[in-house]
Formats: structure tokens, sequence, C-alpha cells
């Protein structure tokens, strides 16, 4: 990508951009990396030091915790336009990252070093207005995350899960079910039992890393029922 189409993406994308001097965007763009990642590459591993924070450009990163049983549950995604708030914090305070950070898709980034952003947030307002933004989104969403593992059966949420990931113009999720489980903390066979059982019912049928729905309002109404 070259200069040119690289500050016209990151403009598009970063509401900061428009925000920062002339002379912050020199300093941006050249203490900073274009980077191109392909699917299944880590950016982070937990316990290791962040030598960079990720603006992403294109494609998907995920986030997760791996639990003492093996099982992964997501924290969030990435999506254009995102940065890594457990990252930044990390970067900030010198701390090792808590958790692993992988590539859903290939993957655009503009990374900036270490150093770079400490100087950047302790000194440009707009650097701290962008990184406390960062910390706001995210830890409504953790908590978000938390209540549902907490609060919520694990039927509801596959339901809830299966309905805000379909598209709209097909009910065909491109999905496994050992992918529904990392995204939700749970086990492979909880999630097929689960799935299975809906498909007797008539709610969804299966198929080899496919899923179609074919009762939205029944799906629904089971995202939607009580907590425990």
């Amino acid at each position: 990508m070259n200069q040119t189409t690289l500050t016209k993406t990151i403009a598009s994308l970063f509401p900061f951009w428009q925000k920062l001097a002339p002379e912050a965007k020199t300093h941006f763009l050249d203490r900073g990396q274009y980077i191109s990642l392909s699917a299944g590459q880590f950016i982070c591993l937990e316990g290791e030091l962040c030598d960079h924070l990720p603006l992403l450009i294109s494609g998907s990163v995920r986030v997760y915790k791996i639990g003492e049983n093996g099982r992964e549950i997501t924290l969030y995604h990435l999506e254009p336009g995102d940065s890594c708030i457990m990252t930044a914090a990390c970067i900030i305070s010198q701390q090792v990252f808590p958790a692993f950070a992988v590539t859903d898709t290939e993957v655009e980034a503009f990374t900036i070093p270490p150093n770079s952003l400490r100087e950047w947030v302790r000194q440009n307002p707009i650097w701290q207005e962008y990184i406390f933004g960062l910390l706001s989104q995210r830890l409504a969403n953790v908590i978000e995350m938390v209540e549902e593992v907490a609060f919520r059966r694990m039927d509801c949420r596959i339901a809830a899960y299966l309905l805000k990931n379909s598209d709209p113009n097909s009910l065909t999720l491109p999905i496994t079910h050992e992918a529904i489980a990392k995204e939700l903390g749970s086990s492979r066979e909880v999630v097929s039992r689960i799935l299975k059982s809906w498909e007797k019912q008539g709610l969804l049928s299966l198929s080899r890393g496919k899923i179609t729905l074919k009762n939205w309002q029944k799906l629904d109404k089971i995202a939607n029922s009580s907590s425990f």
C-alpha cells in the first residue's frame, strides 16, 4: 500500500487523524509501520510484552483467553478502524499481555512502536482521548460478556450468537460447532448437543461446517428467554 492510499485509509477509519496537527501526522507516519498478515498468525501471546500497537485497516483479529481446562473464550474481535485496548494498556504500563490475539482473516494494519505510543499519550491530549475512548468501549464489551457467561444459559447464548452472526440475505452460517464453543467459552460436546436438539425440533439444519437457520422466531424467543 503506497503512502497516499495508506494516509487516506487511516483518515477514513480513525477519527483522531483529523484532529492531529500536521507535525503530529508526519511523526505518526514516520514512526509507524504498515504490515500485512495472513490468517492464523498471532499478534500477541499471553505472558509476552507487546512490541507494537496495531491499528486495524482490514480483516479481523480475535482476542481470547484459554482456561486451565483448555477451553477458549473470546473476549472481543477487532475489525477495521479498531485497535486493541489491552495491547495499549500493556504498552503504557509495560506489563505483559494477558491473553492471545490471532488473525481470523488476512489482516492489514498500521503499527505503532511502544516508545512512540507512550510519548504521544503522555504529551498529546488527542492520543489520551483516543486511548480512553478505546478503554470505555472495550470495558463495556467485556462487562457484557461477563454478564452473558454468568447469568445466561448456554442455549440462550448460542441462539443469540447464531442470530447475531447470520446474514440477512442467507440463513446459512459457515461455522463449526468447535468455533462456536471457542467463541462462547463452552465445549464442542455441549454446543453439539444443543444444536442437534434444535435440529430435531426443526429450528435449524446441520451439515459439515455449516448451520442453516429454519425457525428464526423460535430461536429469537430462546435467545431472549429468562436467565438461569
